[in-house]
């Protein structure tokens, strides 16, 4: 049976796009330069049976709008752009594709510390600017200690590659088993515990209500002197003025961020015109071969479950409403 299935985005990489044309599937996208009010009209006019997010926000007025909506699906892993709570009162299951970007992420977790720590983009930006500068002050990782916020898939990859550097890692993560296997770094008791040891410290948490600023001035301020701060999770996470305040004052080192509070950034944002931070556009889960597995996850999730085979449970953020 061919369903309706909305894409919040102009395309789909084509390894989840031929699955859905093969299946003779009716396939929607959001043009470009369209947001949340494209969507919502949309699902109010088609008869949409499942909604494959991406980075537009999926609002409470478009999940109510969409009458025949029956199942979503994250391109990725993160879902705070998707209302949640809308979709569960209404039954509707959310998915994930866990795991699909996170060789992306973590890559770039580990090309921005690289560049942070020895200070690449800045030495790049001033030689092509005519200037020799051989800064000569970056920090060698060996020895170091890194302090990872969140120990799920990306986290074990930027640690094992970190190793290979010769550091030693720290995790916190409430929501890890005990005697759960951390691939030989060790469990901090607390969140204050891993900031006093983190040299390095990596951002590996979902946006939530309890991770919203959860690294504040305090926070920063309990790392060691010149340590280096690594954001591959969302941009709220961090109160983004205490850090501004922290990298202008030489407290922190340096901080490489693919994710900010803002995005994308406008002129006049105060990280821009710092030479200790290295910024990317959010993009460490957008390579094609990342981009290529969580299209064909999403695809698979939406088209299992109408097909009256569900994804495992673990990948629905909602659980509660296939019960």
């Amino acid at each position: 049976m061919p369903y309706t299935v909305l894409v919040t985005a102009p395309t789909l990489a084509p390894a989840g796009r031929e699955l859905l044309e093969a299946g003779g599937h009716r396939v929607l996208y959001i043009p470009q330069g369209q947001g949340s009010a494209a969507i919502e009209q949309l699902l109010a006019a088609e008869p949409v049976d499942a909604i494959i997010s991406r980075t537009l926000e999926l609002t409470p007025n478009a999940i109510a709008a969409a009458r025949q909506l029956k199942v979503i699906s994250k391109h990725g892993v993160g879902v705070s752009n998707i209302a949640v709570e809308a979709a569960s009162a209404r039954g509707i299951p959310v998915y994930v594709t866990p795991g699909a970007n996170a060789q992306s992420v973590a890559e770039m977790a580990l090309g921005l510390l690289l560049a942070a720590s020895r200070r690449i983009a800045w030495m790049d930006a001033e030689l092509r600017q005519g200037r020799w500068s051989r800064a000569q002050d970056g920090l060698e990782l060996s020895g170091r200690s890194l302090g990872l916020v969140g120990f799920g898939q990306v986290a074990r990859k930027l640690w094992r590659a970190c190793q290979a550097l010769g550091m030693h890692a720290w995790v916190y993560d409430p929501f890890l088993p005990e005697g759960a296997d951390l691939d030989g770094a060790q469990r901090a008791p607390s969140l204050a515990a891993l900031l006093a040891r983190s040299q390095v410290l990596s951002l590996h948490i979902p946006l939530t209500a309890h991770t919203r600023g959860l690294i504040g001035a305090a926070e920063l301020a309990a790392l060691p002197e010149g340590a280096v701060l690594i954001n591959t999770a969302r941009g709220e996470v961090i109160d983004e003025p205490a850090l501004v305040a922290a990298l202008r004052s030489g407290a922190l080192y340096a901080a490489g961020l693919d994710t900010t509070a803002e995005e994308p950034l406008v002129a006049g944002n105060p990280l821009l015109a710092l030479g200790n931070v290295v910024l990317t556009p959010h993009v460490g889960g957008s390579t094609p071969a990342a981009l290529a597995a969580m299209a064909q996850g999403a695809v698979h999730n939406v088209l299992g479950f109408l097909g009256g085979q569900p994804p495992a449970a673990s990948a629905c953020v909602n659980p509660a409403v296939l019960s």
